[in-house]
């Protein structure tokens, strides 16, 4: 059954399929640099009032499929995910030397409108581990 979003004056379901990817394409993620991005992201996710759906990802990007609430914006939800994340993979497995970026400045979004849900999250849950 699926989940609306329900506001005082609307009733919503808007998804959007992100790819972050890192600076100059370094591979430099392994599987517990995935696992702990997810984590970050659904606490970030939690905060602003938005879900991530399914998050996976390479060695040199991620894929995350999110359902967000009108009211918020893509730039602000994706400048909230690369931040966040980008401090505490930094911190906690030093992913990136000092003064160096860990995510390219660009991402890249869709809106998932016309696809279906399911064949988004397979093709996510379909990503090559690091």
């Amino acid at each position: 059954m699926t989940q609306y979003r329900r506001g005082r004056h609307s009733v919503t379901l808007i998804y959007a399929h992100l790819v972050f990817v890192t600076k100059y394409r370094k591979k430099v993620f392994q599987p517990q640099h995935i696992k702990r991005m997810e984590e970050v992201c659904n606490h970030v996710a939690g905060r602003m009032n938005f879900r991530v759906i399914r998050l996976n990802g390479e060695s040199d990007h991620v894929h995350l499929l999110i359902e967000y609430p009108p009211k918020l914006s893509i730039s602000q939800i994706v400048n909230s995910l690369k931040g966040v994340s980008s401090r505490m993979l930094r911190k906690e497995f030093g992913l990136a030397p000092h003064k160096e970026h860990l995510w390219s400045p660009s991402y890249f979004c869709v809106s998932c409108g016309g696809a279906p849900i399911a064949k988004i999250k397979e093709y996510i849950d379909h990503q090559e581990s690091p």
